[in-house]
């Protein structure tokens, strides 16, 4: 949950860089040129980077660099920003200092970053760069052993990873231009081809790190086939993030397929999307589900392929998509997004990826840049811009429709969105996304769901479930895990589990509990007595003042002071079907005589400490009733008359 401070203020009117790692596009170059100068600057290297230029794929080579310019430096910025590198090993590679620290530097971009990385044997065996034997190997022993001691194993072992890796042996007898012309067109083909890229975000704060974590849980050198899930809430950036790892990692594999929005498409539309753009065979066609399934099994099976299933909704959709991770041929990798974390748990993923809120100083980055692009917020707007981060609370979809809705817009306008008096404004596109969670629920995990924003938030999650058992036939402690399991609440744990007792309380993201009490406030907008749940305090002096209360009616909540309550014997009267009754302690009461006629028999939880009630109604048989807080009711000197069966307290 994204927290304010005192520097909040100060934090958004100083001037952020306009550019970082994470503003830029992940890859400045496509491709690196590691070389030895002596070798093949003026021959091979300059014909292969004068062929990648013409095909229209920027290359780095050294001697673009301007004199003056610490070329170490820039020259390791270079390889951080490529998307391939591409090892020219020649006989004298070995004796540079610099190329041998390019190496190094190439090396850890493959491990951290999936950076691709590819080698140019020219006219030297790969073998002896492996060992550094031969004329290779003479090249290198011509370092001071002793300057360099400090650096020697790591340039060995360099060297020997980067000779196993795939490459191309350049020999004497072999045409160069031929040669080259094969490289680039490969390269074209399958690694830096922007065709097939695609369009992640404007502005990928926070991108890099979820991208590089995801690609090593993915483990894409193993041969072996491997599911990764991406799990978290609406709005929280799964399906860029799998387009960031998508574009980062594909040209590893053969064959590639982006499946996006499994949620809304048909699964026969979707298993004739995937097997077309595996097998490029514009022939097969699929007439039902389960031929669909068939073809997957039997001509996948051999296929080294990337595979992504972006908003995955039901478990069925991976059933019918991916059978069985074998069939799929090894080295595949098989990544789905999703908001229900028990999909990825009953296909047994191998990994499973949680999205986490932005954090308040890249929240404060996003919505800055698309609520003022790149300038800093007028020193008038300073208060505004804190108060639309808070509402937001680090969710990257809220922060972004926030302040593209805001940009250029007068302090009205910013006032009257942040009081959320737009109709059809930014908050409703935001509660349009959230609100798909919402719907895939079955009626009874809706109803708890919207207990929970109403009544239950913050609240001790042992409390809630006992409260929740005796008002639904299904277990509550399954309940709350699934809504745990689809990203709708968290619980926050202070103490470890003990003797069965879950010590912690029920989190819910704000904009989902106001998801959640807007369908509640949408079941009547103009009666508050007409809708199931009434928890603010305006709603609750109307209900009961003006005994507009119904059966629709199954809990009201008063969890902060309103105004005086002008409550009289019939405020419950009509409200048959009550269960939950939660009065804040610092209520007032007025011209109240302290009797009540009538309280609900399925009353599950009565919370009402300081009551103004005398005795509870003697048809009140509380013979459900699970929960009971009437502590500071000086009042009631009884609860009932004669004798009631309480089996539940």
């Amino acid at each position: 949950m994204v927290s304010l401070t005192h520097e909040a203020a100060s934090s958004l009117s100083s001037s952020l860089p306009h550019s970082s790692t994470d503003h830029q596009n992940h890859y400045t170059y496509e491709v690196f040129l590691s070389f030895r100068g002596e070798d093949t600057r003026f021959n091979f290297t300059d014909h292969l980077y004068t062929a990648l230029c013409q095909r229209g794929i920027e290359t780095f080579r050294d001697d673009k660099l301007s004199r003056g310019e610490n070329i170490s430096q820039e020259l390791l910025k270079a390889i951080d920003e490529s998307r391939v590198s591409i090892i020219v090993f020649s006989q004298n590679y070995a004796a540079s200092r610099w190329c041998l620290e390019e190496l190094v530097k190439i090396l850890e971009c493959r491990k951290s970053k999936g950076q691709e990385v590819r080698s140019v044997f020219y006219k030297v065996d790969p073998s002896d760069v492996r060992n550094q034997t031969g004329a290779f190997g003479d090249a290198f022993a011509t370092l001071d052993q002793c300057k360099y001691k400090d650096s020697m194993d790591k340039w060995k072992a360099a060297l020997k990873e980067a000779a196993d890796l795939s490459g191309w042996p350049v020999r004497d007898d072999e045409y160069e231009g031929k040669f080259i012309n094969d490289i680039v067109g490969e390269l074209s083909a399958g690694v830096v081809n922007p065709s097939c890229e695609l369009h992640v975000t404007e502005h990928p704060i926070g991108l890099e790190s979820c991208r590089q974590d995801v690609i090593r849980l993915l483990h894409v050198d193993e041969n072996i086939v491997r599911m990764v899930g991406i799990w978290g809430t609406g709005g929280i950036g799964k399906t860029t993030i799998a387009k960031d790892v998508f574009n980062s990692i594909r040209h590893k594999f053969k064959r590639s397929c982006f499946l996006a929005d499994v949620r809304s498409n048909g699964l026969t539309q979707l298993q004739e999307t995937l097997l077309f753009d595996i097998l490029e065979d514009s022939t097969l066609k699929v007439r039902s589900v389960d031929k669909g399934v068939g073809l997957i099994k039997t001509r996948m099976r051999n296929k080294r392929v990337l595979l992504i299933l972006d908003d995955v909704s039901h478990s069925s959709q991976l059933q019918n998509l991916v059978p069985s991770p074998h069939c799929f041929g090894p080295g595949s990798r098989i990544l789905i997004t999703t908001r229900d974390k028990r999909c990825l748990t009953t296909h047994e993923v191998d990994e499973v990826y949680e999205v986490k809120m932005l954090d308040y100083s890249r929240a404060l980055e996003l919505f800055r840049l698309n609520a003022f692009k790149r300038n800093g917020p007028p020193e008038d707007y300073l208060e505004l811009a804190q108060r639309a981060i808070y509402y937001a609370q680090g969710l990257p979809l809220a922060l972004i429709v926030l302040g593209s809705h805001l940009f250029r817009r007068s302090r009205e306008e910013w006032e009257a969105t942040l009081i959320g008096s737009c109709k059809g404004g930014p908050q409703t596109e935001i509660q349009d996304v959230l609100r798909l969670s919402y719907d895939a629920l079955g009626p009874d995990l809706k109803e708890i769901f919207l207990d929970i924003a109403c009544f239950f938030k913050g609240m001790e999650v042992h409390h809630v479930k006992q409260i929740l058992e005796a008002c639904y036939d299904l277990k509550s402690v399954t309940s709350i895990a699934q809504l745990q399991e689809k990203a709708l609440i968290r619980i926050d744990r202070y103490e470890p589990r003990t003797n069965g007792i879950d010590k912690g309380c029920i989190w819910m993201h704000d904009l989902i509990e106001e998801m959640g009490k807007n369908i509640v406030y949408q079941e009547s907008p103009g009666e508050p007595g007409e809708r199931s749940r009434v928890w603010s305090g305006d709603d609750v002096d109307h209900v009961l003042t003006n005994n507009t209360g119904t059966k629709n009616i199954i809990g009201i909540q008063v969890s902060r002071r309103s105004s005086t309550i002008y409550l009289n014997a019939k405020s419950l009267s009509k409200m048959t079907n009550l269960r939950y009754i939660s009065m804040s302690t610092y209520m007032e009461y007025e011209c109240f005589s302290g009797d009540i006629d009538y309280l609900s028999n399925q009353l599950r939880w009565l919370g009402w400490p300081n009551s103004p009630l005398q005795s509870f109604p003697s048809d009140f048989h509380a013979n459900k009733l699970v929960k009971l807080n009437i502590s500071g009711s000086c009042g009631i000197t009884q609860l009932w008359k004669g004798r009631k069966v309480r089996t539940l307290l």
